[in-house]
């Protein structure tokens, strides 16, 4: 096998529109109305499993709002400064200190104030976060959504949906076995299923079951999988 087929595909950057919504089309539909500016709420957190796609809506609807003009910043576990009038993403509230804690409780007030918008996402409800009462009291008054990780149904569907757009048929029993496999993860499955995609490709062959074993057999001799 090529070595070109030794690394992992990048994922496809996160979109509100790649995101396979399983049960998840009710906070889909907020933050596209968000985006649109349909949404009066501008104050949201995301909680759900490790997983569970919540970094992943993060990541989109900030961009949707770049690409819309606001001035946007995205941040993982850290508060940067911002505008009154931004819009400000953080990722994993659950993993802020005590001076990133006052920082967030503070940005919260002035994008509040300022017409701004704050999305954050965390493991677990407002309630149940380990952060200074305040901020949780913040973080629990705009809408609050549950991220539901999809079942295996939806995995397969969404990643048999992938291959079909890439122009092939990925068989039920290659899916299967990468799902036995692999981290399960929708960005990690469809590197996957582009990095299958390129091996057939260069090597002639079928996407069967002995080529997937083949290429995850060298992308964890390459930590191409961890």
């Amino acid at each position: 096998m090529k070595q070109l087929a030794l690394t992992l595909a990048a994922p496809p950057a996160p979109s509100l529109g790649n995101f396979v919504a399983g049960g998840n089309a009710e906070v889909l539909a907020a933050l596209r109305a968000l985006v649109s500016g349909d949404l009066r709420e501008r104050m949201l957190l995301l909680w759900g499993a490790p997983g569970s796609g919540r970094s992943h809506l993060l990541q989109a609807v900030v961009a949707a709002l770049r690409a819309a003009g606001r001035n946007t910043t995205f941040a993982a576990a850290a508060v940067p400064e911002i505008a009154e009038d931004g819009v400000l993403g953080i990722d994993d509230v659950q993993r802020l200190d005590a001076e990133a804690q006052i920082a967030l409780f503070n940005a919260f007030n002035r994008l509040k104030e300022g017409g701004g918008v704050l999305i954050a996402t965390a493991d677990a409800p407002p309630a149940r976060l380990v952060l200074r009462a305040d901020l949780q009291t913040r973080l629990a008054s705009g809408l609050v959504y549950e991220v539901h990780a999809l079942s295996d149904e939806d995995r397969r569907a969404a990643v048999a949906g992938y291959a079909a757009a890439r122009g092939f048929v990925l068989p039920v029993e290659v899916t299967d076995y990468l799902l036995a496999r692999v981290p399960r993860d929708l960005a990690t499955l469809r590197a996957l299923v582009d990095t299958l995609d390129r091996s057939s490709l260069e090597q002639k062959r079928a996407v069967t079951v002995p080529l997937a074993r083949e290429v995850l057999q060298l992308l964890n001799e390459s930590d191409g999988v961890k």
